[in-house]
């Protein structure tokens, strides 16, 4: 289900975005990337490159800023949207807006703190959760081990703040990442 806010006729449109959102540890960067797959060659299915100011790894897909050039780049209106989480920041390229414009559907990981924002802005917006019980997301957060990713108690706590958040669609990735991504591509596909 897409929500059109009251008023969507003076947000940018007509194309839309799908907002992935969920706790650490719930494996978004992997279903995404399973989608990608399935998506590559379809003009009209675009996923952005995240701005973090955080180097870049094998373990997620963005570009990297530092907090001196990712400050400069929002002062240059170089962001669609951008927010912070977790000690770093984090924009989607203004770039984006280009392809709502031209009717594509936009897919991108965010936080949940920012899709209040993102539907003020835009006309059609989707949000997916994606999401695992507690004990698999400490789990697969103690494996990740990554250095820029602070405290696993910190990041698991996180997840209270938005315990009022309804997601338009929510998919349980506690089987094979393929199940998961399958479900995305359908809300992704869906109009």
């Amino acid at each position: 289900m897409t929500r059109e806010p009251p008023g969507a006729d003076d947000r940018i449109g007509p194309g839309r975005f799908v907002l992935v959102v969920g706790p650490s540890g719930a494996g978004k960067d992997t279903v995404l990337a399973g989608v990608k797959l399935r998506c590559a060659g379809d003009p009209a299915i675009v996923f952005p490159r995240r701005i973090v100011t955080r180097p870049a790894s094998d373990a997620e897909d963005n570009d990297s800023l530092t907090p001196k050039a990712f400050d400069s780049a929002i002062g240059n209106g170089a962001f669609a949207f951008w927010w912070q989480a977790h000690g770093l920041k984090y924009g989607i390229p203004r770039t984006a807006e280009d392809d709502i414009r031209a009717s594509r559907t936009v897919v991108c990981n965010v936080s949940r703190g920012v899709i209040g924002t993102v539907r003020g802005r835009y006309a059609y917006v989707a949000t997916v959760e994606i999401t695992a019980p507690a004990d698999v997301l400490a789990t697969r957060l103690a494996g990740r081990a990554r250095d820029t990713d602070g405290s696993l108690d910190a990041r698991l706590r996180r997840n209270a703040a938005f315990t009022a958040f309804q997601a338009d669609h929510v998919i349980q990735n506690i089987g094979a990442p393929d199940d998961a991504a399958q479900a995305l591509l359908a809300v992704i596909r869906s109009r």
